[in-house]
């Protein structure tokens, strides 16, 4: 039903991706390792290759600046960005600029596009998203607290986010809030674009998290913050419905990065597998050691065609909400799993940071967490593919 052999324009586009990759990207990696600061400097350097090689933006449409090749390529080129924590950056897909793109692309103004998606799809400044609040589940977009009321020619916003990740470094913000209390629930809220320098907008602190050295996840308040009421994005009473458009490219987007995370793991096991003796013999002889090697290529493949049928399905036009949810539950424990049998392996030189690995654990815990944590996936398929089987019936 699907091939996904490279075509020549995809191969060609690979085989350039992984040029850089190894020339630039793997050797730059100690210059943004943890607790050396960020060269952005040295980030734009790196970024100027990319572009010169014509590979920005893979997730965007020529029109809007990227490469315009559609989600099975930008699924091919991610198993190679994911090999490398700072890739994702270098060749702009990183979120949640990503993400905040894509929603403009969608539903900003001439007038929005220009003063924030074309900087922000250039790279030359930071974005974030405000959403998740910790008065309530992150899970569940539709319940907020955070209002926006119009006031004359101006939204006053009220309220308090976390998690809100670059918003620490970003020139601006898209703030989920609600506009309309009395609507039904999926339509009570708005999205609002608020400049970093709003009087009335608060980075309380970045909450220190376990992995993701390159990243920051601030906790935001505002009050009687006042943006212009063209601050608003796309309609009002659309918040929700721009989530879902946010959401389902950037879960497909971080499974298809998992499957370089997972690919370089494995490489690593195969290389010290072979290579480290014990008690007489190589670690690749033992049948434990075997054992894990066949799981992990098992859940490596796995989760590499689930993403890829997704991502086709998505290029197809056709509605891809549960094979998303399947591979955002299925694909982050299979991360999980396949970077905790390589430390295993590794044994105590995996528990240092002498390798990517424990880099790589910290972070792949979060994924079953982020955009929606396993449970909530697991209950998304179940229900659809029992309403589908009633359906047939």
């Amino acid at each position: 039903m699907f091939d996904f052999s490279p075509s020549p324009e995809q191969r060609t586009i690979l085989a350039k991706t992984d040029e850089i990759m190894r020339e630039h990207i793997y050797p730059a990696e100690p210059e943004f390792a943890e607790g050396s600061g960020f060269p952005e400097e040295r980030m734009r350097q790196l970024q100027a290759r990319v572009k010169a090689a014509d590979l920005w933006a893979a997730h965007l449409p020529r029109a809007a600046g990227g490469l315009g090749m559609g989600f099975v390529t930008l699924g091919l080129m991610n198993e190679q960005l994911g090999r490398s924590p700072i890739a994702p950056r270098t060749f702009g897909t990183n979120a949640p600029d990503s993400g905040n793109q894509e929603i403009l692309w969608v539903a900003g103004t001439p007038e929005q596009k220009e003063r924030y998606l074309q900087p922000s799809v250039a790279g030359d400044i930071y974005s974030a998203f405000a959403m998740t609040e910790p008065e309530h589940s992150g899970s569940d977009p539709v319940v907020l607290s955070t209002t926006a009321v119009l006031d004359g020619d101006q939204w006053v916003i009220n309220g308090h986010k976390w998690f809100a990740t670059n918003a620490s470094r970003a020139q601006f913000l898209i703030v989920m809030a609600v506009t309309d209390p009395d609507a039904p629930p999926h339509a009570r809220a708005s999205m609002i674009l608020v400049d970093r320098d709003t009087p009335g907008f608060e980075i309380v602190r970045d909450i220190p998290v376990m992995g993701d050295s390159l990243g920051n996840h601030a906790e935001l308040r505002f009050h009687d913050c006042r943006v212009p009421s063209t601050n608003l994005l796309g309609q009002r009473q659309e918040g929700f419905k721009l989530a879902q458009v946010r959401l389902g490219p950037g879960r497909i987007t971080h499974c298809m990065r998992w499957i370089g995370v997972m690919n370089r793991s494995f490489e690593l096991m195969l290389s010290y597998a072979g290579t480290r003796e014990t008690r007489g013999v190589k670690l690749a002889e033992l049948e434990a050691v075997q054992g894990y090697i066949a799981e992990s290529y098992a859940d490596i493949q796995t989760a590499r065609l689930l993403t890829l049928q997704a991502a086709w399905r998505m290029d197809q036009g056709e509605d891809p909400r549960t094979d998303i949810s399947l591979i955002k539950f299925y694909g982050a424990n299979a991360l999980h799993r396949v970077i905790d049998r390589a430390i295993q392996v590794h044994g105590a030189l995996g528990f240092s940071k002498d390798t990517p690995l424990e880099g790589y654990y910290r972070e792949a815990r979060a994924a079953r967490i982020y955009d929606g944590v396993d449970e909530v996936h697991r209950t998304v398929v179940a229900k659809r593919l029992l309403h589908e089987y009633r359906d047939r019936r």
